[in-house]
């Protein structure tokens, strides 16, 4: 029995009503309280058997000689792999749709399912809206600000604004700035941002711009970053406080080491990146982030990603211990994602 595979349907069936129970209670789980919740009859002395090969296993341990078992990481991991291949219970589904509507950005929807997600779920919801290339321009905004400076502003369809504030060569007069939107947006307003990008830069390049008032000004702003796709992710976190009550508790080190690196964006930003790899809309399940942070050992993650109407994309998850409700932290996420995807931009 060392390898998952080897596992009979039985030896699987005791060792998730046993994942269950723990979940439930916390306390390590006898093989008679496993016997008992059984629908078919079933000794408390097979159940033990079954119980000493799951543990030599590595699928359970034993806390103190004389108490039950619990599930190990290694447990865990398989319950979850089970439920991804079953069908999760429905959820209030409704709800999520009427909370999510009443936004008017995709930005908007996204940080509200962090919080619904915290809210529903009791552990800590994440949420990021990531900009995209395959976001629709709608309009550009030029600002005159002191010293040489503009303000470079970037709408989208679906809502999304993005800001830079460059320093020019030269004093630009609110003309000129009025000349170069008009530009932009008479000439680009509609277009893909990667398409307008590729387009403005084919035309620049062209001989003729360096003779077009208009077109050498836009040069500079170009190379500053005008249309540029790479904008910084927005992330949302709620509920790191749920992580106090962790089983088996942290220490106090432990505690402030892991509050720490749940407050670095980019931190969260590569959590999501390197354990949700799976198919747009696809559930991803990781079991213990000790690869992430030696602090995060003990925790979860139950995320996936979906690439909004658009073109925004957004990353939602829940991060919580490993003893916790995973069918509802999975049905909430599931639906969460469905939600959003459906929702008009």
């Amino acid at each position: 029995m060392a390898r998952e595979a080897e596992l009979t349907a039985r030896a699987r069936e005791i060792l998730h009503s046993i994942v269950k129970c723990y979940i439930e209670t916390g306390e390590p789980v006898a093989s008679r309280t496993v016997a008992r919740g059984r629908r078919e009859p079933l000794s408390p002395a097979t159940v033990r058997n079954l119980m000493v090969d799951l543990d030599e296993a590595g699928y359970l341990e034993q806390p103190h000689p004389s108490a039950g078992r619990v599930p190990t990481e290694k447990a865990f991991r398989l319950y979850a792999q089970a439920l991804l291949a079953g069908r999760l219970p429905a959820l209030p589904v409704e709800r999520f749709h009427a909370q999510l509507s009443e936004l008017d950005s995709p930005a908007n929807r996204i940080e509200r399912c962090c919080h619904l997600l915290t809210e529903f779920t009791h552990n800590v919801g994440i949420a990021a809206a990531i900009p995209t290339a395959a976001q629709t321009l709608d309009r550009v905004e030029l600002l005159k600000l002191a010293d040489r400076r503009i303000l470079m502003i970037v709408i989208t369809r679906d809502g999304t604004v993005r800001d830079r504030v460059v320093w020019m060569d030269e004093e630009l007069s609110f003309d000129d700035l009025t000349s170069l939107c008009n530009y932009v947006n008479e000439n680009f307003s509609g277009w893909v941002l990667a398409e307008a990008r590729r387009e403005l830069e084919a035309r620049l390049r062209q001989e003729s711009a360096a003779y077009d008032a208009i077109l050498s000004r836009l040069l500079e702003l170009y190379g500053k970053g005008l249309l540029d796709i790479d904008a910084a992710a927005e992330i949302h976190l709620e509920g790191a406080s749920n992580l106090v009550a962790l089983d088996p508790p942290l220490t106090r080190q432990r505690m402030r080491e892991l509050l720490r690196a749940l407050e670095e964006k980019k931190r969260i930003l590569e959590l999501l990146d390197r354990f949700l790899e799976r198919p747009a809309g696809e559930l991803g399940v990781q079991v213990g982030l000790g690869e992430a942070h030696p602090s995060m050992k003990a925790l979860s993650l139950i995320g996936l990603h979906v690439l909004l109407p658009g073109g925004l994309l957004a990353k939602i998850a829940v991060l919580g211990p490993l003893r916790m409700n995973y069918e509802r932290a999975m049905s909430a996420v599931l639906h969460m994602g469905n939600a959003l995807q459906h929702l008009p931009c």
